[in-house]
């Protein structure tokens, strides 16, 4: 495997499958499966997940939530599908820890750096919940910032599309894929890979993210083997 320590960031959007909201069972077996072939295989993961599956709704209600209020109910959203990919990855076998940015004795462990990394080394899949513990931060931001602080080889940005284009290609036929780009050039050419500053974070880190369609079978395998698949931001 290219990829020894790896960090998976999954938007809680990929959960919905093809629902519209909450959690398709048959996707998170599928995300579950793909995950335990590349612990079997040795390499040591790391999770965050978004929680747009759950809270989107709740943030269309314009100015009734406030800010703060709404992004720490972002986080919780997280820390249900955080328990909800626990739950699935020990179903099939797979040894894991829940740690939470807030504390929730009952459900997760604190996120403590040290014990994150020895989880890891004893081949346990770690699933980092509830984003930062701050507000006016991503579940990007929170990738970036656990990936760093866990000395990850890399980030792999599981996504609807297979990379990074010149334009939406869900909206632009004509858009081009890259296979490789350099932290810079997103910067230049204004290309929306992650928020700002997730992505400002891995640069000055040299902390490489892939970004992969992450519904196609079998390739997060590819990914961390090291084969062509995504775009590479390095």
């Amino acid at each position: 495997m290219k990829y020894q320590r790896i960090l998976l960031k999954l938007s809680g959007e990929s959960l919905m499958g093809s629902k519209e909201f909450g959690i398709d069972h048959d996707r998170l077996t599928q995300y579950s499966l793909e995950i335990k072939e590349l612990v079997d295989a040795g390499v040591e993961v790391a999770i965050v997940i978004g929680g747009g599956n759950i809270f989107r709704g709740i943030q269309q209600v314009n100015g009734a939530i406030d800010r703060v209020q709404g992004d720490y109910m972002g986080m919780l959203a997280t820390m249900i599908n955080s328990m909800a990919l626990q739950s699935s990855l020990e179903s099939i076998g797979l040894k894991t820890r829940l740690q939470s940015a807030i504390k929730m004795e009952q459900i997760a462990e604190p996120f403590i750096k040290r014990r994150a990394t020895r989880h890891l080394e004893k081949g346990r899949v770690v699933i980092f919940g509830a984003g930062t513990g701050n507000p006016y931060f991503t579940t990007d931001t929170a990738a970036s910032l656990r990936a760093i602080e866990t000395n990850a080889d890399v980030i792999l940005k599981g996504t609807r599309v297979d990379g990074i284009y010149t334009a939406d290609p869900e909206k632009d036929p004509s858009a081009v894929k890259y296979d490789q780009i350099s932290f810079q050039e997103v910067i230049d050419k204004g290309l929306n890979v992650m928020d700002l500053t997730a992505f400002t974070l891995c640069k000055e880190n040299e902390l490489p993210i892939i970004v992969f369609d992450m519904d196609s079978g079998g390739n997060l395998k590819k990914v961390v083997e090291g084969k062509q698949v995504g775009t590479l931001v390095s």
